[in-house]
């Protein structure tokens, strides 16, 4: 039995979709006309039903504050930013953007990406990608442990996990390691979910001896 065309034709989108193109990009390959704020950490660009779109993640690394009020303090902070440009007939579109920062500090600064966590995908095979990023990000003297946050945008739409890494602190004593699942992504598909809670716990340790920015 033949099936008719637009049937067909709804069965190749799905397959298509479904198998993201995803292509990871070097500073020399992003348009002059972006901007962007840092140093860039990752950069993609990926189709999805909706069309073409760039992502860029950046970093600034510590940057020194002026506060006024206490001259003699030797504050520092770190930012970090994410964009997600739409590329339709050569014109190229700001999507979203993200960034976080740490509070002046005049401690230790941590404010990194965590590898190997940037990521697109169609987890509900809905045609529109998702992108995920994970970071870590907080001023602290001690060895308490960091913030930890997972954003993901899919479309319009934004989900996100927000807590702390667990770090080691003596013998078998640990900290940290609780997080909060927003709404968004508590009543979203079920998917969003899973992934982003295996992403929490594999990288719910922060790595000893890892650099802060």
């Amino acid at each position: 039995m033949k099936l008719p065309f637009f049937i067909v034709s709804l069965f190749i989108a799905q397959a298509t979709f479904a198998q993201l193109k995803v292509i990871k990009l070097s500073k020399a390959d992003i348009p002059k006309t972006i901007t962007y704020k840092g140093h860039i950490i990752d950069a993609l660009k990926y189709a999805d039903k909706t069309g073409e779109h760039l992502v860029i993640t950046t970093s600034t690394g510590e940057i020194q504050v002026k506060d006024t009020a206490v001259k003699d303090l030797d504050l520092r902070q770190a930012k970090l930013f994410a964009y997600c440009y739409d590329i339709s007939n050569n014109q190229i579109k700001l999507n979203w953007q993200m960034q976080d920062y740490t509070i002046p500090c005049a401690v230790d600064v941590t404010a990194k990406y965590i590898p190997g966590t940037f990521a697109v995908t169609d987890l509900d095979n809905n045609g529109t990608a998702e992108v995920w990023l994970m970071y870590r990000i907080c001023c602290r003297g001690d060895v308490s442990p960091p913030g930890m946050k997972i954003i993901m945008h899919e479309g319009s739409g934004k989900y996100a996990v927000r807590g702390e890494a667990r770090v080691h602190l003596f013998d078998k004593h640990y900290a940290g390691g609780d997080y909060t699942i927003d709404a968004a992504l508590k009543n979203g598909p079920e998917p969003f979910k899973k992934y982003a809670l295996d992403l929490w716990k594999k990288n719910l340790f922060e790595p000893e001896g890892e650099p802060h920015i």
